[in-house]
């Protein structure tokens, strides 16, 4: 069982849970000491204490950088999110550094979706609904130029159309297969597709 916390501690824990939640990080000792009206040696001793008790993690024995811990000891979700562009077109290359085609941003679990130079794609129409793939998702991409069989990837057909398939490599060809009876495959040749990324994850798009 969990050490208890004082009135003093927890005051502390939930006053820096409302700011990281409203901020994205953790205030200054001196901005919490200012806040709650204690000390700066208060505010300072209190986060040792807490520290200890597994609630929370400094980054240095004098760090500033504070990270709230859930249960597990890891780093609360709320510290965790990263932020993923979303790509408005495809093009070939690497989309990802095209900033100008770009169409915002979305926040990921970065303990989640660990990759490098990851990238996020709506989706259009229905033809990977089998995979739970819908239209309006977005599905997290992390940036590849190959792929093995049976993976979900972001291909670019003809240099031009970019589309959600499962890859295959057959003789003399590449299948994009889609999962949904209603659509046939495409057979494609070797130089028609570009590879541009494998799918890792979507977000559900609200109704």
């Amino acid at each position: 069982m969990p050490d208890r916390l004082t009135p003093t501690q927890q005051r502390l824990l939930d006053y820096l849970r409302r700011r990281i939640a409203a901020d994205g990080r953790a205030p200054s000792l001196r901005a919490a000491a200012a806040d709650i009206q204690v000390s700066h040696a208060a505010v300072a001793r209190t986060l040792r204490v807490l520290e200890s008790k597994g609630m929370l993690k400094r980054e240095g024995r004098y760090g500033r950088t504070v990270h709230l811990l859930n249960r597990a000891r890891e780093v609360a979700a709320l510290q965790r999110g990263r932020d993923v562009p979303i790509v408005g077109r495809i093009t070939a290359g690497l989309p990802m550094y095209a900033q100008s085609q770009w169409d915002g941003s979305v926040t990921v679990d970065a303990e989640v979706f660990r990759g490098e130079n990851l990238f996020a794609l709506r989706v259009k129409g229905d033809s990977m609904q089998g995979a739970g793939i819908l239209e309006g998702d977005l599905v997290i991409c992390e940036p590849r130029q190959y792929a093995n069989n049976g993976e979900i990837v972001v291909a670019l057909l003809g240099g031009e159309e970019a589309t959600v398939k499962r890859f295959f490599l057959r003789e003399g060809h590449i299948e994009l297969r889609p999962e949904n009876p209603a659509y046939a495959p495409l057979r494609c040749g070797f130089g028609e597709v570009l590879v541009q990324g494998k799918v890792i994850g979507l977000l559900r798009a609200l109704p």
